[in-house]
């Protein structure tokens, strides 16, 4: 009797009570005997103190135009973690766009704008008493003046011959800038789209490159088709030559000056660079400038004063009559459809 009470069957609900109580007593008692790695310890390198990084950046997918949604300390951990160090600096202040100044009155007029940008560029606003404009006046009268005070540190730079420029054309108007300065003793660099050798020296110190300057990154898909022409960025060819500096950047680009400009103060290329000699073009907005002709103006003048926040200070300007005189699409505002500047980087410091 008593073995038949014994031998009947657990009921259900203690048979589960059961194998709970066995599987926690097996869990807490087994341990592997080779337990997986930490997430540290997987990487290559880690337990050297990081001397493997290059390795474990393999698997990383960097989103380079992530960086517009992250913050500055984002910015500099992402430069840090992929041993960017010649871009830390540069990247703590990156920016995707220039600030904008204040409407000159609530009435957003376009009078009112053009008044106020064609003063801007009428005006100097450091002086230079010896400006060499006469020298390097092409044959149709065009000047393309530089400053050789000695307060500006060009005139010391040729002197040991070791100054540099680099022009900037689309293949019009004589190269008259670039010969003199060439015989000064600068090491003189222009590029053009449409020159016919990649790379021709034409020459002691001038060089000639078959290079279209851009404010982007180039279309790759544009660029596999077209492979006659290199377009680059200008701080990408100025790293790629290894040059630190330039002395002056001269730029005659038929209005694709102003997207030029702006790339080369958002990425704080303009920085390295001691004077800028530019064509500036009226008649049209410019290529990817938008809105209406009153916000033209005013992105026009709020570019030129974040050249004034970087140091830089007209001491010439130049009127162009020989050129239609057309602002917008319009003969108004006695206005020409071109101007010379010529700025002077007062912060500028010397090779």
């Amino acid at each position: 009797m008593s073995m038949r009470k014994l031998s009947r069957p657990l009921p259900v609900g203690l048979c589960s009570i059961a194998l709970v109580l066995l599987l926690a007593g097996l869990r807490g008692s087994w341990r592997p005997r080779n337990p997986p790695p930490s997430r540290e310890e997987a990487l290559p390198g880690a337990e050297a103190g990081g001397a493997g990084r290059s390795e474990a950046a393999v698997g990383r997918v960097t989103y380079v135009r992530s960086l517009k949604r992250d913050g500055p300390a984002a910015r500099r951990l992402d430069a840090e973690s992929l041993g960017l160090e010649c871009c830390r600096d540069k990247r703590k202040t990156l920016r995707w766009h220039i600030e904008l100044q204040p409407w000159v009155s609530p009435l957003h007029s376009l009078e009112e704008e053009a008044a106020r940008f064609l003063a801007y560029i009428s005006s100097s606003q450091v002086p230079c008493t010896n400006v060499n404009e006469r020298a390097l006046m092409d044959s149709s009268d065009e000047p393309w003046p530089v400053c050789l005070d000695n307060t500006f540190h060009l005139v010391q730079q040729i002197h040991r011959r070791q100054c540099r420029i680099y022009s900037m054309g689309l293949g019009s108007g004589e190269k008259h800038f670039e010969e003199q300065m060439a015989k000064a003793g600068c090491e003189v660099h222009y590029f053009d789209p449409s020159v016919d050798e990649a790379h021709l020296q034409q020459s002691e110190g001038y060089w000639h490159h078959r290079m279209s300057i851009d404010w982007r990154d180039p279309n790759p898909a544009i660029a596999a088709q077209n492979q006659h022409i290199t377009t680059k960025k200008l701080g990408v060819i100025m790293s790629e030559f290894g040059h630190r500096k330039i002395d002056v950047l001269k730029a005659d680009l038929e209005s694709a000056e102003w997207k030029i400009l702006e790339n080369l103060i958002l990425e704080n290329v303009i920085e390295e660079i001691g004077q800028l000699v530019f064509a500036i073009h009226l008649h049209w907005p410019g290529f990817e400038v938008s809105g209406g002709d009153k916000d033209v103006v005013r992105y026009w003048y709020s570019l030129l004063k974040e050249l004034e926040l970087k140091g830089f200070k007209l001491f010439y300007s130049y009127k162009n009559r020989s050129k239609p005189q057309i602002f917008l699409q319009k003969q108004a505002f006695n206005a020409s459809s071109s101007y010379t500047l010529s700025w002077v980087n007062t912060q500028w410091e010397e090779h």
